[in-house]
């Protein structure tokens, strides 16, 4: 049932990028039910090897084995894990206004639950999340396209939950369920901010917008709510959650690992409470004059900023559906200092280095790369080579066939034009105004009195034959 509903997941939110009805989105949309459908195939193979090594299908703790390392393959490509990422900054920016915002809490989270139920406490994850942090932060500092740059936060995020599912302790554990929720909150609320703005200018790219502050307050208000929140300020969601994950490495001695994951903090406070909503909401205005919000879109936000404050103000109301008991309180006065030291230095040194951190309409070069500059060579080896060969193969057996179907209808007249002495030597050829006398087939035809008299013969023979042997 996991495999099949994994791959019921994969089928269905593809629509939500189809839905757009851009070739950008038909093309990213097939690309990524491709990725997914190979994820699929990988677990697929896993769950196939486990039952003939174990003999049981039940989906539990995994102690190691090929059938585990596919399962766990399967899952990390759906958690967007580098270099089997480029999936979702590529899909995800090009879904729908409300599409994306669906998508942001799909996929990757199912993994990470995938994940802490099958692999919590293998070491190569607390790596890799750690490494997830860091990489989707550098990207999106350098993004030109908001609905990009918040893609690659959503790698950085999931970073964090794949790190704390590594570590396995209960308050791991709890630090990835948590932020998981609150990641589904507080990215749908980001998601839906810059998705107004695509939806009031048709723009999504930072070079393309700013000076929208004074036309859409509200949604850079609702907007700035779940950026403080996936930086992890104080008083939002953010800064419960995502602590917890910090605290539960410290806890266990990883200070690699903690540094990486305050550095992942200091990227996304960067790109997504300071960069993206300077140059979309106060930067040098180079969009047309927006277009009015519907209601719907501003209460959705309205409702979900309330949930990240809510969260953030009464964290007892996360903390108490937590898998494990939480022994765990955010709010010291030490964390409270050391969290606001970074994001407010982090804020002054951007605002230093401002002029130096514009926007460019430049592509960043990301590991799909390496996919498609092989797909080319492949596609020409495996499919354009092929395709000629089987055109010639073609070719040659139509004209195979035409030339029996014509040598059939009447053999002795195909071979008589076929065979050049019996044509009329052009020496031989008289100069008149008349065309040289058309083949007829029945001057070469046996007579039919021949033939049957020639069946006539054979029947006598046979007959003869029969009497002669009784």
């Amino acid at each position: 049932t996991l495999v099949f509903f994994w791959e019921i997941m994969a089928v269905s939110s593809v629509y939500l990028i189809w839905a757009r009805g851009t070739t950008l989105s038909r093309g990213a949309g097939f690309r990524y039910l491709i990725v997914h459908l190979f994820g699929g195939s990988m677990l697929l193979a896993g769950v196939l090897v486990q039952l003939t090594q174990t003999g049981s299908m039940l989906f539990t703790y995994m102690d190691g084995g090929l059938g585990a390392y596919l399962i766990m393959f399967g899952f990390c490509l759906n958690a967007a894990v580098p270099p089997l990422h480029a999936w979702l900054s590529d899909a995800y920016p090009e879904g729908t206004v409300t599409g994306s915002v669906y998508l942001s809490a799909f996929t990757t989270k199912t993994a990470v639950y995938a994940l802490a139920r099958g692999f919590a406490g293998w070491d190569i994850l607390v790596w890799a999340g750690a490494a997830m942090a860091v990489y989707g932060v550098i990207y999106a500092v350098l993004e030109n396209d908001a609905r990009r740059l918040l893609a690659y936060h959503i790698i950085s995020q999931v970073g964090y939950m794949v790190c704390a599912v590594g570590i396995g302790t209960a308050t791991a554990i709890n630090g990835a369920t948590a932020h998981a929720f609150a990641h589904i909150l507080y990215k749908a609320l980001l998601f839906m901010g810059v998705g107004t703005v695509l939806y009031a200018t048709g723009q999504s790219k930072l070079t393309n917008l700013g000076g929208l502050a004074r036309a859409m307050p509200l949604a850079l208000t609702f907007y700035m709510v779940g950026a403080l929140s996936i930086s992890g300020f104080p008083l939002f969601s953010g800064f419960v959650s995502k602590s917890l994950v910090v605290h539960a490495a410290g806890l266990n001695h990883m200070g690699l690992v903690v540094l990486l994951l305050n550095l992942a903090s200091v990227g996304t406070f960067l790109s997504t409470t300071l960069k993206l909503p300077y140059f979309i909401w106060f930067g040098h205005k180079n969009s047309a004059q927006p277009s009015a919000i519907p209601l719907g879109m501003y209460l959705g936000m309205a409702l979900t900023a309330i949930s990240c404050i809510a969260i953030g103000v009464y964290p007892s109301l996360l903390y108490n559906i937590l898998p494990f008991p939480v022994d765990y309180q955010p709010y010291t006065v030490r964390h409270v200092i050391e969290t606001s030291q970074l994001l407010i230095f982090t804020g002054l040194g951007f605002w230093l280095l401002i002029q130096q951190m514009g926007v460019k309409a430049l592509i960043s070069l990301d590991f799909d790369w390496f996919y498609r500059k092989p797909a080319q060579l492949a596609y020409k080896v495996c499919v354009v080579s092929v395709s000629k060969l089987f055109g010639t193969v073609e070719h040659a057996a139509l004209s195979l066939t035409r030339f029996l179907v014509r040598g059939s209808a009447n053999p002795i007249g195909y071979l008589v034009r076929a065979i050049p002495l019996v044509r009329q030597p052009k020496h031989h050829a008289v100069a008149t105004d008349r065309q040289p006398h058309e083949y007829d087939p029945d001057r070469y035809r046996f007579a039919t009195g021949v033939m049957v008299l020639l069946v006539l013969l054979i029947f006598i023979i046979v007959i003869a034959w029969s009497l002669f042997v009784s």
